[in-house]
């Protein structure tokens, strides 16, 4: 009964490694999604769905569409977009699809087997909303701040980083 929870840990695992060894921005970004989810259905399996439930539309969602639009703002020219379509293969697909395939048959069995985050296999209770707040308005609230300030710092650094002068066109 614990299969669901090792698998959603696997997926993570493997997901976040090819997060960090892979070159391409774009392709780090698309197994960080999954790894993110998967975290979000470890969430949902110890019996914390509203922490899960954050964890899809803070992370996966409103960051990483601001990830998106730093790599989108660096506008690295033609020869970049040249790059990118030789990197879309179905290569670099076959691994992120096979991640999100595993996340979606556990899904798929935890919906079918009515299995519910109140039997949680790890979790004793459900934690709710007010729980989380609590907890991250209070003993986490410095952890927090500090999270939002790495953030904006990696994002104003993207930026000048990768600013170029007007007019200043990468030539072939």
């Amino acid at each position: 009964m614990m299969w669901p929870f090792y698998l959603m840990a696997l997926v993570a695992i493997v997901s976040t490694v090819r997060v960090v060894t892979n070159s391409n921005p774009v392709h780090a970004l698309l197994n960080l999604i999954i790894s993110l989810l998967a975290v979000a259905g470890i969430f949902m399996i110890v019996g914390a769905p509203f922490a899960g439930a954050l964890e899809v539309i803070v992370y996966a969602g409103a960051i990483m569409v601001l990830f998106v639009f730093v790599v989108m703002m660096l506008n690295l020219g033609q020869h970049t977009v040249e790059q990118e379509r030789k990197w879309l293969t179905s290569d670099a697909w076959a691994v992120p699809a096979l991640l999100s395939f595993l996340l979606g048959l556990t899904l798929v069995w935890m919906i079918s087997s009515d299995y519910t985050p109140a039997g949680a296999l790890l979790g004793k209770a459900v934690i709710g909303p007010k729980a989380v707040g609590q907890a991250l308005f209070t003993q986490y609230l410095l952890l927090v701040e500090i999270a939002a300030m790495l953030l904006l710092a990696a994002l104003v650094a993207a930026f000048h980083l990768g600013k170029r002068e007007p007019g200043e066109e990468e030539q072939d």
